[in-house]
């Protein structure tokens, strides 16, 4: 007994020994490796609680309760400059406003960063397997099967569109023009997107809309609010514990269960083709739908499951949440929608086409200029799977280059970027699309992301929002504010407005 014991006690020894010994080449590792590329200790952000960071967590958590979570951010930055860091219970944080440290880790360092799994297992629950959760060769073949949606043939093609935006003005009609806009975006691009990528509308729109159809996009919203609340958590994620959360998620896979059966039905219906009859079909150019080549791809109903609520969110989110804001602006500034209107008046034709669209320049300066003051996705992060150094980042000035070290995350924010003076003039927080008749932005201007992980739907989100901004700049001639507070934001996975558009329009004569 005590020759076990003694034994045990000697192999923890070793055991001890050989960690600590590979702790310290590691240390001295890291130390060759940046003094070798003139790396400098960045900012750190005070901290009452230096080791756990709990008052951080603390002020992050209660600046979302109180729809601040940006404000902070931005006055984190305007106090420590543009890049930062934090450390939150065992996890170091890189926080950065910076253009060229963004542009490294996106682009030029792509192989360096990924999702890590702290974000994998905060959307988990909800997002499974999906495409904004994977690395490497999983999600590069989830990107090739979604790209071939967006080609421009199909991009452009107005008919989807077009059905679900008569909804959306029928529906306005009915209920007296005085509307919550958002809530209404958010219905009307489901309904599309889901047509588009799937052939079939959730159909949230109808009068009749089913009851698991309404759930459904409820669901969606408490879970993904419970998902950023998880990725706040961090390394505290294990205490989140919120029973309707996990029936939200629960919802959302049963709802697109409908969708799986579909994609096995199509699988199994083609498996059955002779041959002949299959090779035949292929040769011929057909719309690509998204939800028919996921089935010929794989059979293995949660991967599918994942896929289709990966798309779902990405379908709705981004486009119904730059519809909303832009309303909002225009609801607010007479003269930028008179302006408007008569830009859409100028070149509108029946039925509206992509050339047409193309012309109106001030719609485009107009979506751009919302996607600048209110980027889809505000904040976004990256963990660093291996030791490695970024050009810019360290130093007082942040212009040194910086060492991190693997999983540190770097996290960045487009909101804050996006009103930077220096970039965008003195009046960066004014609504001012008039900016962009001569700006040409780089890397500062990054409202869908950049690099290989870049929006594969943007052209697409981009078209539907102009679309349909058009055809209701057509139908309505004015629209007057019902809301006299100012914005509120409402940060999940992508930034949308707490406070709706709440408003009245104005049907054309």
């Amino acid at each position: 007994m005590a020759f076990s014991l003694l034994l045990a006690a000697g192999g923890l020894l070793v055991l001890s020994f050989y960690y600590t010994v590979q702790r310290l080449i590691r240390y001295q590792r890291r130390c060759r490796m940046a003094r070798e590329n003139g790396c400098l200790p960045p900012k750190k952000l005070a901290q009452i609680d230096p080791f756990l960071g709990t008052d951080i967590v603390l002020q992050n958590l209660g600046a979302a309760k109180r729809y601040g979570f940006l404000d902070l951010l931005r006055s984190r930055h305007a106090a420590n400059g543009l890049t930062f860091t934090t450390n939150t219970y065992f996890r170091t944080t890189i926080n950065t406003c910076d253009p060229t440290l963004i542009q490294n880790v996106l682009s030029f360092q792509f192989q360096d960063f990924g999702m890590g799994p702290l974000r994998r297992n905060s959307a988990s629950p909800l997002l499974g397997r999906g495409i904004f959760t994977t690395d490497n060769e999983i999600w590069a073949h989830q990107r090739a099967l979604i790209r071939p949606s967006f080609v421009r043939a199909q991009v452009t093609d107005f008919s989807i569109f077009g059905h679900h935006v008569d909804q959306l003005i029928a529906l306005i009609a009915r209920r007296n023009y005085v509307v919550d806009l958002q809530q209404l975006f958010f219905r009307m691009v489901l309904d599309s997107n889901s047509e588009y990528m799937f052939g079939e509308s959730v159909g949230l729109m109808s009068e009749n809309a089913s009851e698991s159809a309404t759930t459904f996009h409820h669901a969606l919203d408490y879970a993904q609010q419970g998902t950023i609340l998880r990725l706040r958590l961090g390394n505290l994620m294990f205490a989140h514990r919120d029973k309707k959360f996990r029936e939200s998620c629960h919802t959302v896979h049963a709802y697109a269960e409908k969708f799986v059966a579909q994609a096995l039905e199509y699988r199994r219906s083609q498996a059955m083709l002779p041959e002949e009859k299959r090779e035949k079909d292929e040769g011929v150019r057909q719309k690509y739908v998204f939800l028919n080549e996921l089935a010929k791809d794989t059979n293995d109903p949660i991967l599918l499951r994942d896929q289709i609520v990966n798309m779902l969110l990405a379908a709705r989110d981004t486009t119904a949440g730059l519809l909303a804001f832009v309303f909002f602006m225009l609801a607010r500034r007479p003269e930028a929608f008179a302006k408007l209107r008569a830009d859409v008046l100028e070149h509108y034709c029946e039925p509206l086409t992509y050339e047409a669209i193309m012309d109106m320049k001030y719609l485009r300066y107009v979506v751009h200029e919302t996607l600048r003051l209110f980027p889809p996705i505000a904040t976004n992060s990256r963990m660093a799977n291996k030791d490695t150094v970024l050009p810019v980042g360290g130093g007082p000035d942040g212009k040194s280059p910086l060492f991190v070290k693997k999983n540190n995350v770097v996290t960045y924010s487009t909101f804050v970027m996006h009103r930077r003076e220096e970039f965008f003039g003195a009046d960066a927080e004014e609504f001012r699309p008039e900016r962009w008749e001569n700006l040409r932005p780089g890397w500062e201007f990054l409202p869908f992301n950049g690099g290989p992980r870049i929006c594969p739907g943007q052209k697409f989100a981009l078209t539907e929002s102009s679309y349909t901004i058009a055809r209701l700049l057509h139908a309505f001639s004015g629209i007057e504010n019902l809301d006299p507070t100012d914005w509120r934001e409402q940060l999940t996975l992508s930034l949308t407005l707490n406070n709706g558009v709440q408003c009245r329009l104005i049907p054309a004569a």
